[in-house]
C-alpha cells in the first residue's frame, strides 16, 4: 500500500511538471497574436512632395495611455526636412485598411536605443509591460513587426525565438581610431544586459515588441541582428537577433 501511494505521488508530480513545461498550443498563440496586432504600428515619415509620401522605417508598439509609442532610437531619422514640412508618422493596420497618425518625438535614450513618441487621435490598445529581470535563458518568446518596411505590404509578421543568452553589450565607437583607453573604460561602464534570441528578424522589424506567447506581456524591444552585410540580412540571415530589456522602457517612460 505504501509503495502504491509513493508511486501515485511520483506520477502526480510528473504530470504537474509536464503540464507546467508543456508548450503553448497553436490556438493560444493565434489568440495572443490577434490580440496584440492592434497595438503594433509602423514607424516612418510623411513628406507630401515625396513619392510615396509616407516612408516606412521600422516598427513600434503602443503603451500606457494608448497614445504613447515605443520604438528604437535608430528608427527615428536624425534629420527631418522641416522646410518642406516633413513629419513623423505612424501607420495603424485597420482590418484590410490603413490609418495614418501624426507623431512627435517625446523622449530618447540613445544608450539603450529607445525612443518614445506621442501620437494624435483616439487611444489605441496598449501592450502591458512585464519585468525583464524575470526572463530566463531557454524561455520562448515571439515578436511581431513589419519586416522589410512594407515592401511585402503592410501586414503584421510574427516570428518565434528562444532566449538563447542574456549577455552584456556596450555601445560601440564609430571606428577604431576612437578606441583609446578612456573610450574603452567608458564603454565598459555603459555595458548593460540584452537578450540574444535564436529567432530571425529582418530590416524594418526594429522596434518590434518581444512578448510572452501566452499572455502578450512585453519583455523586450527588438533592436538589431548580427549579419556580415546589409544584403545578408535579407538573403542569408544569421538567425541571431538582439532585444533591449523592457525595464529600460519603463525607465524612459518614468523620466517623462
Amino acid at each position: 500500500m505504501k509503495n502504491t501511494l509513493s508511486l501515485v505521488r511520483k506520477s502526480l508530480i510528473f504530470l504537474i511538471g509536464y503540464c507546467l513545461l508543456e508548450p503553448i498550443s497553436a490556438s493560444e498563440l493565434m489568440q495572443t497574436i490577434e490580440s496584440v496586432k492592434p497595438s503594433i504600428v509602423g514607424i516612418g515619415t510623411f513628406l507630401q512632395l515625396r513619392s510615396p509620401a509616407t516612408s516606412f522605417v521600422g516598427t513600434g508598439f503602443v503603451v500606457g495611455d494608448g497614445l504613447s509609442v515605443i520604438t528604437n532610437a535608430h528608427v527615428i531619422p536624425e534629420l527631418i526636412d522641416g522646410e518642406h514640412k516633413e513629419t513623423l508618422r505612424i501607420t495603424v493596420g485597420k482590418g484590410e485598411g490603413i490609418e495614418y497618425r501624426d507623431a512627435v518625438l517625446i523622449a530618447m535614450d540613445k544608450l539603450h536605443d529607445l525612443a518614445l513618441l506621442k501620437i494624435s487621435g483616439l487611444p489605441l490598445p496598449p501592450m502591458k509591460l512585464g519585468d525583464s529581470t524575470a526572463v530566463r535563458e531557454g524561455q520562448s518568446m515571439v515578436f511581431t513587426g513589419f519586416p522589410l518596411t512594407g515592401i511585402l505590404g503592410f501586414h503584421h509578421v510574427t516570428h518565434r525565438g528562444m532566449i538563447a543568452a542574456i549577455t552584456p553589450v556596450a555601445t560601440q565607437a564609430p571606428n577604431a581610431k576612437y578606441l583609446d583607453v578612456k573610450a574603452i573604460i567608458q564603454m565598459q561602464r555603459n555595458a548593460y544586459p540584452v537578450f540574444q534570441l535564436d529567432g530571425t528578424a529582418y530590416p524594418g522589424g526594429s522596434g518590434s515588441p518581444l512578448y510572452d506567447p501566452e499572455t502578450g506581456v512585453v519583455y523586450g524591444v527588438i533592436n538589431k541582428v548580427i549579419n556580415s552585410t546589409k544584403e545578408a540580412a535579407i538573403t542569408n540571415p544569421s538567425g541571431i537577433t538582439y532585444a533591449i530589456p523592457v525595464n529600460f522602457v519603463r525607465d524612459l517612460i518614468a523620466r517623462r
